[in-house]
């Protein structure tokens, strides 16, 4: 039966540009690829961990890279210098997907292009491996309504508003607490300033342009301007450590109800002490695992069995002070620690 779709299509397009950029490519069991971050952060030490083990199953080379500064120009150096390697495929976390998409169909190309943890739906990649970031808000929604069944006023904090994850990951929690359907799909982001969603206030989205200071910066100002603030809301996973760390130095933990994104070590422990309620956390480790092994085999002629909508979904979790020795547990035998 034939598939007459965009994503069967940019599959067999991959096939053919593996041919005509190195000929041996198929079947060279030393394929050569580079998994691209959105920022540097602990979370991506995780991934690593998945890259590095599906090198030794695949058999091929990865190599990791982080942008320094979180700036889009930063990943598009990053991106032009793997192009210019001439490696077998590159999967990336987007840090602009609106204003890359012409610059990310140029890549794809000239090598396999996937993308991972921040999606380009726009883009000719091939395929998405991660969170589906709208139903992670939705998570991160409901875990607000259980914090608040009274309703209050929260405030969230992100690294940036144009980056996909972010987009999809607040617009979920504005959908949940507006009670939209379940089956609801992301649609269009809500401006940004005050939003009222059901009997909760979001008062604000402040950004921080992945500037560590200026992340806790907002989380102490935010405690300054807002006083009776009910819970906050870190949606990168570097805001969760600046929202305890502010939350601290304000003599304030234990007081303040705080739901945070993915796995850092700070987020863990104070799950552990009862200090944050919630994280939603991913699943960084097969990012990193399946989209070298995504690579791999559509670089070896292999059916990958991609979607038709060319999303691989990685569901979230939700980790709370209950299940967090579990998942610590788990995470440090996936990353080989005692």
């Amino acid at each position: 039966m034939k598939r007459h779709s965009k994503f069967f299509s940019l599959f067999v397009m991959a096939l053919f540009i593996v041919a005509a950029l190195g000929g041996s490519a198929l079947a060279d069991s030393n394929l050569h690829f580079a998994f691209v971050t959105n920022v540097v952060a602990d979370f991506w030490s995780i991934a690593q961990v998945g890259v590095s083990h599906a090198e030794r199953d695949f058999g091929v080379t990865a190599e990791l890279h982080m942008p320094f500064d979180g700036s889009a120009a930063e990943q598009i150096r990053i991106l032009e210098s793997m192009v210019a390697k001439q490696v077998d495929g590159i999967a990336v976390s987007a840090v602009d997907p609106t204003h890359m998409v012409d610059f990310l169909n140029g890549v794809a190309e000239q090598t396999i292009l996937i993308t991972h943890d921040s999606d380009a739906p726009l883009s000719n990649r091939i395929a998405y491996i991660g969170t589906n970031n709208y139903k992670a808000g939705r998570r991160a929604g409901q875990v607000i309504q259980e914090i608040l069944p009274d309703g209050g006023e929260i405030m969230i904090f992100v690294g940036k508003l144009d980056v996909q994850n972010a987009i999809e990951r607040r617009q979920g929690i504005i959908d949940e607490l507006r009670g939209e359907p379940d089956d609801k799909r992301f649609t269009e982001s809500d401006p940004i300033g005050e939003v009222i969603a059901g009997n909760i206030t979001i008062l604000d989205t402040l950004t921080d342009n992945v500037d560590m200071a200026r992340a806790k910066q907002n989380v102490e100002d935010t405690l300054i301007r807002y006083p009776d603030v009910d819970c906050l809301v870190g949606l990168w996973s570097y805001n969760g450590p600046m929202m305890i760390s502010a939350v601290g130095d304000a003599g304030l933990l234990g007081q303040i109800p705080m739901v945070t994104f993915d796995e850092e070590i700070e987020v863990l422990h104070a799950l552990q002490a009862g200090y944050v309620n919630a994280t939603i956390v991913q699943d960084p480790y097969n990012f990193g695992y399946m989209s070298i092994k995504l690579m791999a085999q559509i670089a070896r002629g292999e059916n990958p069995d991609i979607p038709e909508d060319g999303i691989i979904d990685v569901p979230a979790r939700v980790i709370t002070p209950e299940n967090v020795d579990a998942f610590w547990a788990d995470l440090r035998e996936k990353l080989g620690q005692e």
